[in-house]
């Protein structure tokens, strides 16, 4: 009788490599993904070999029966045509021949061979005619690409890789669903296409639970340049054959056509053809074989002993299930009988947890209520009082109209007194200004381009401080410090760098710049030390005097700009910027206006108590701004000189001059 062989009898492998899924588990959802290996766009079928008939011969176990060894061992005689490209000589398989035969009785197979055998080839071999016998071995044409240019070899090159590649995709169908429940990707010009993992997600449980589908791969490229079926498989993935967890560790060649599945425990495939396709590769084959001949060891099985008890025990395991099984039942029975009270139980606490919700919801809309009442008598509150501000200023405004209203018949001639008031003020301005300048007379220095002196004091730029002494350095900054502050309350311009004119020990302060100190000082006193600069070199460090005379340039430079929209070229120039500043002051239309006598009448009477010159008048002047006390204000504004003389000379507040 034949022994008959598994499919999987060359297919073994060791404990780590073997696949942990049985094949009743193999479901549709532990398919991952899906490749094909060594496309041919020929149409095959899948049930039937290309080229061999339908018979026993293509049943993977009657590869190796033994009646088949016995007549592939007659038929060994038997010799097959020669073609004339063969590469192998004639003499050297002859050699080899006459060596098998010598060297022992075993045919090719390895199994023994008897004498008459032995005679009876002999004979054969001896009888058969030789052909002559050649030395070298003949090689195919290759003319024919020898004459042919690179760019002709090329385009060869490319059509035979267009007719082998196409494109691919597959589609997965299951039975009683028209539409495919997956339709892969296309790979484009390949032979071994391998595809994306298989999203199962959009398919129901219905499906991913099914053992059986259907397999459509779609192919287009060659010659034909429309999409065709290249074969459809119908599969049970339970007969699926294990070869591997990885591709790189197979040990055969794969067929024509071979389609892969890729599951969670490995790499399957569907012998749907002969097994003879699938040739063990000769470098891993002994490998395996070796490998694999431990495993097919027979293992002892379990005693009576073991078998006894194993039914024991499972009769056991019946009694409890059938004893579990009756405790549900009766426990569903009381269920059931007292289904109306735990029905009623059920309504009582959702009707409990429903309250509860409803009682907090409730609280929550008074809250809710309270907080809107209180902004709405709020809203109210604030809306009466801005109308209360509303009448308030419209009666005000209405007031102010009627004002307006009045006064506008003499509009025009206060408008007119206000011009001339203007005129007149400008025009003192002018003469103060003047006297000013005669006062500390600013002249040029001869000889010496925009060098000017005052009072006689040369005073150098600020790049040439050390070209005269520090003592006239010193008063020529007092003089310079004390015509600004003088010119600031006449023209009502405010200095940014406030000075305090002492002669040649005035000071600056800058209240405005940040700054930067390693110990900050906490006291204000010391603060307003820091920030006064002098006007002096003598027994001070040579930057905060420098900075002092920054600061006293950036003073003209402010008047300019601020009293008479004039721009400073140089702030460096001091006293031609200063000089500058006088003449802007002192230009006008007309004549200056006489000066006013003081307010004693003796001054008027008396030509000789005429003051001579204007420093007195300006020293009178500072006087009524630097008295202070019960002489220096009434009624909050500010006396003048005249009336601090009347006060003094005792003539009274109601002197008039």
């Amino acid at each position: 009788m034949a022994q008959i062989t598994s499919p999987s009898a060359d297919w073994t492998f060791s404990r780590d490599e073997r696949p942990w899924l049985l094949p009743s588990n193999r479901k549709l959802r532990n398919l991952v993904s899906i490749s094909l290996r060594n496309l041919n766009l020929a149409s095959t079928s899948p049930t039937r070999s290309q080229g061999k008939t339908i018979d026993d011969n293509a049943l993977p176990q009657a590869l190796k029966s033994p009646a088949k060894i016995v007549s592939l061992r007659e038929q060994k005689t038997l010799g097959l045509s020669r073609s004339s490209t063969d590469l192998r000589a004639v003499a050297e398989e002859a050699l080899a021949e006459s060596d098998d035969t010598v060297a022992g009785g075993t045919d090719a197979n390895g199994s023994p061979v008897s004498s008459k055998s032995k005679k009876r080839t002999q004979s054969a071999t001896s009888a058969t005619p030789r052909r002559p016998e050649f030395k070298r071995r003949r090689r195919r044409s290759t003319v024919e690409w020898a004459n042919a240019t690179p760019r002709r070899r090329q385009e060869r090159l490319e059509d035979m890789l267009r007719e082998r590649m196409a494109d691919v995709f597959f589609s997965l169908h299951v039975h009683g669903l028209e539409e495919p429940v997956y339709i892969s990707e296309t790979v484009e010009k390949t032979m071994n296409p391998t595809f994306r993992h298989v999203d199962w997600s959009p398919c129901s449980p219905g499906v991913t639970r099914l053992e059986s589908c259907t397999l459509r791969v779609w192919v287009r490229g060659g010659k034909v340049g429309t999409w065709r079926q290249l074969m459809t498989l119908r599969l049970d993935l339970s007969s699926l054959q294990f070869i591997g967890k990885r591709l790189d560790k197979l040990n055969r060649s794969l067929p024509s056509n071979a389609v892969l599945f890729h599951l969670n425990d490995g790499i399957y495939t569907s012998f749907s053809e002969s097994l003879a396709d699938y040739v063990p590769l000769l470098p891993g084959s002994l490998q395996r074989s070796v490998s694999s001949s431990s495993e097919k060891r027979s293992l002892p099985t379990s005693s009576f002993d073991a078998l006894l008890r194993l039914s024991k025990l499972d009769d056991s395991i019946q009694d409890a299930l059938a004893a579990r099984n009756s405790i549900a039942n009766d426990l569903e029975g009381l269920l059931q009988r007292n289904k109306e009270a735990l029905n009623e139980r059920d309504d009582v606490a959702e009707a409990e947890d429903r309250l509860k919700t409803i009682d907090f919801a409730k609280r929550t809309v008074e809250k809710q209520l309270d907080k809107a009442q209180k902004q709405q008598d709020e809203k109210r509150a604030s809306i009466s009082a801005r109308r209360t501000l509303m009448a308030s200023d419209l009666s005000s405004r209405k007031s102010e109209v009627q004002i307006m209203q009045d006064a506008k018949p003499e509009l025009p001639s206060m408008e007119a007194e206000h011009n001339v008031n203007q005129k007149a003020i400008q025009n003192q301005r002018r003469r103060i200004c003047e006297e000013l300048q005669r006062c500390y007379s600013i002249e040029p220095v001869p000889g010496k381009t925009l060098a000017f002196s005052i009072q006689g004091l040369y005073l150098p730029n600020a790049d040439h401080i050390d070209a005269e002494p520090p003592e006239h350095i010193s008063a020529a900054l007092g003089y310079v410090a004390h015509v600004l502050q003088l010119l600031a309350f006449y023209l009502r311009q405010a200095l940014p760098y406030p000075v305090s004119p002492r002669g040649s020990t005035s000071t600056i302060y800058d209240p405005v710049s940040i700054l930067k100190t390693n110990t900050p000082s906490k006291s204000q006193g010391a603060e307003h030390t820091m920030r006064t600069y002098p006007l002096f070199i003598k027994g001070v460090p040579r930057f905060r005097f420098e900075y002092g005379v920054f600061l006293i340039n950036q003073n003209i430079r402010t008047l300019l700009e601020n009293a008479f929209n004039l721009r400073v070229l140089d702030i460096r120039q001091t006293l031609p910027n200063l000089k500058y500043l006088l003449y802007v002051a002192t230009a006008g239309e007309g004549e200056l206006p006489a000066r006013k006598a003081g307010g004693i009448r003796g001054l008027v009477r008396a030509p000789a108590m005429e003051r001579v010159s204007s420093i007195d008048s300006a020293a009178s002047g500072m006087s009524g701004l630097t008295l202070g006390g019960q002489w220096g204000a009434e009624n909050g504004k500010p006396r003048g000189a005249a009336d601090r003389l009347r006060e003094v000379s005792g003539q009274g507040k109601g002197l008039k001059v």
